[in-house]
């Protein structure tokens, strides 16, 4: 009989403590946050990782960041499929074509995986947020920056990145409506260019060539800029150019005086504030559906703070 009552007493000590192991085991498992980003080779990518990393450590999650290799929606959809069958608790995004992405998001949601927006904006019902800037606004004050260095009744030219880019077309949307309100005229609207340097150097001769009363040119981002800029130095002209995103190149040409400004985003803070929204998701805390990580203005009076703390970001 005593045999039979410490054995079962030991059988129960030994419950106790299996579940007790398991219990803890699953308190000390930190949630799985998956990032997609378009690219982790360029400065502003790099920024956004720079944040994304300090908000997993700041929030306790085990973090995993990936990006295509090249600019390839297919890159992007298979990475979504093998990251479905990981099972992430949250996948957090940038879309590079939404349209195309869609469809596999949606296994996500099927599978009761979140899915927070980061960066570009879409459409889609079933994100639980966008983390990012609002780009017409942040178009809108390129105009209003550009505008405040110019005439009324001046010319001038915006460059886009890609007619099918969402956040090209937003920003160029805002950037007309502060150009026109102060009666600056569009005389060049180049939205179907892309990145190359070579294509983007002809659609501005051509510009330069056709509208020799140009006075100014506004880019959708700056390494379309940067290009513009080359540009009109190769011809000994002196005009305003006004990009965003502020990356260190692009900064060092303000720092310098050549160019007036820059509109920034703020890539760092997007990937903090996803990070921290994703855990407010988990803990079952209201998410809005927008959050806004700001816009800055980029001028000499405070270029060398900005370009100090990008250049940390980037060791």
């Amino acid at each position: 009989m005593f045999k039979k009552l410490t054995l079962l007493l030991f059988i129960i000590t030994m419950s106790f403590i299996l579940i007790a192991f398991i219990h803890q085991e699953s308190i000390d498992e930190k949630p799985k946050v998956t990032v997609v980003l378009k690219d982790l080779n360029s400065e502003y990518g790099r920024m956004i990782e720079a944040g994304l990393k300090k908000g997993f450590h700041d929030f306790d999650i085990e973090g995993k960041i990936v990006a295509p290799t090249s600019v390839s929606f297919f890159e992007q959809v298979d990475l979504l499929e093998s990251i479905l069958m990981e099972k992430p608790d949250i996948l957090i995004i940038s879309l590079m074509f939404p349209e195309y992405s869609i469809p596999t998001l949606d296994k996500f949601i099927e599978q009761d995986i979140p899915v927070l927006l980061l960066d570009t904006d879409f459409q889609w019902d079933n994100k639980t947020t966008y983390i990012g800037t609002d780009n017409v606004a942040l178009g809108r004050t390129a105009g209003m920056l550009l505008g405040s260095q110019l005439q009324t009744g001046n010319e001038v030219a915006i460059i886009g990145l890609d007619l099918y880019s969402p956040v090209a077309s937003k920003r160029i949307m805002g950037a007309k409506r502060s150009l026109e309100a102060i009666g600056i005229k569009i005389i060049a609207e180049k939205v179907n260019v892309y990145s190359e340097p070579i294509s983007v150097k002809a659609e501005i001769e051509t510009i330069l060539e056709k509208y020799p009363k140009i006075k100014g040119i506004m880019a959708t981002n700056d390494e379309l800029a940067l290009i513009a800029f080359q540009v009109i130095e190769k011809h000994d002209l002196k005009m305003p150019i006004i990009g965003a995103d502020g990356i260190n190149e692009m900064i060092k040409l303000i720092e310098e005086g050549d160019l007036p400004g820059s509109v920034a985003q703020n890539p760092y803070d997007m990937g903090y504030l996803s990070v921290e929204t994703a855990k407010k998701e988990l803990n079952g805390k209201n998410v809005e559906k927008h959050i806004d990580s700001g816009i800055d203005i980029i001028i000499k009076g405070n270029v060398e703070q900005r370009l100090d703390f990008q250049k940390r970001l980037l060791k």
